[in-house]
């Protein structure tokens, strides 16, 4: 199976790749799986996957939390070295692709103080839940590229009720 085929499984095809990168061969190694399961359970304990009812949480930490994806992420790969270049061509794909464009925005927003507004308070938390849709998307083939049998969805929420 090359890369192609392997996003579109996971409902991830439109990530924008190189197209030589999609055609390659997906081998995941032992660095990969390693590498994955190492943020798969950071995406899973965090806000970036898990829901944020309205009368919990709070925005700013919320968006704090994102980010850090990106600092845990870093550090994941450079733990595993290069050996880890098929899970870093994804996870920098969906650093850059998927978070990037949401912490961007917000980050700037928090600075001007938006999220002492309500209504962009209210903005924020439906952002983030299509944020966190594509991410649980990313957890999924995180489990999947570590081999593990996927807890994504493990916890009933409004949403399964």
């Amino acid at each position: 199976m090359n890369l192609s085929n392997w996003l579109e499984k996971w409902g991830m095809s439109s990530l924008k790749i190189m197209p030589p990168f999609l055609q390659m061969e997906w081998t995941p190694k032992a660095a990969d799986r390693n590498a994955a399961w190492a943020l798969y359970i950071e995406l899973l304990t965090r806000i970036a996957t898990q829901p944020l009812p309205i009368e919990h949480g709070d925005e700013k930490t919320a968006l704090d939390s994102v980010y850090s994806l990106f600092e845990t992420t870093r550090e994941v790969i450079r733990a595993h070295g290069p050996e880890c270049i098929n899970f870093t061509k994804i996870a920098i794909v969906v650093l850059n692709q998927v978070v990037r464009p949401f912490t961007a925005k917000w980050h700037r927003k928090s600075l001007s103080g938006d999220f002492e507004d309500e209504t962009e308070r209210a903005v924020f938390r439906e952002e983030l839940a299509a944020l966190q849709a594509e991410l649980r998307k990313y957890s999924r083939m995180l489990a999947d590229i570590a081999g593990v049998e996927d807890l994504t969805d493990l916890e009933e929420t409004e949403d399964t009720v």
